[in-house]
C-alpha cells in the first residue's frame, strides 16, 4: 500500500510540476493555442499564473513533507486540495474543450483521492 501511494504521489507531482511550469512561465497566447488550453483565452494572465504557482506548490506538497519528515500531514492535505482543483478544472473543460480533458482530470482527481484516503487512513505517516 505504501509503495502504491508513493507511486501515485510521484505521478501526480510530475503532472502538477508540468502543469505548473506551463501555466506559470509559458506565454498565454501559446497556452491558448495548445490542445486543452483554450480556456486560457477567457482567463486573465494573473489567474493563469496563480494556478501555475498553486500547481508548483502541489508538486512540492505531495512529496517533500514526507521525504524530509517535516509535517507529513501536508501530503494528504495537498491531495485534498488537488481534488478541489481538479473539480474546478473539470467544470472549466466541460465549458470550453470537451470531454477528453474532463476524463483526464477525473483520473488525476481519483489519484489524489487515493493519496488522501491512504495517507489520512491506513498508510498514514503517523501510524
Amino acid at each position: 500500500m505504501d509503495l502504491a501511494l508513493w507511486i501515485a504521489a510521484g505521478l501526480l507531482a510530475a503532472v502538477a510540476l508540468a502543469g505548473g511550469v506551463s501555466k506559470a512561465f509559458v506565454p498565454l497566447e501559446k497556452l491558448a493555442a495548445a490542445p486543452g488550453g483554450e480556456w486560457t483565452e477567457d482567463a486573465g494572465v494573473g489567474f493563469v499564473r496563480s494556478l501555475g504557482v498553486l500547481e508548483l506548490l502541489a508538486a512540492v506538497g505531495l512529496i517533500l513533507p514526507a521525504v524530509v519528515g517535516v509535517a507529513p500531514v501536508l501530503v494528504p492535505v495537498t491531495a485534498v486540495c488537488w481534488v478541489l482543483l481538479m473539480a474546478g478544472a473539470m467544470i472549466t473543460h466541460i465549458r470550453h474543450d470537451g470531454l477528453e480533458f474532463v476524463v483526464l482530470n477525473l483520473v488525476y482527481l481519483a489519484l489524489a483521492a487515493f493519496i488522501a484516503w491512504g495517507r489520512f487512513g491506513p498508510a498514514s505517516f503517523t501510524a
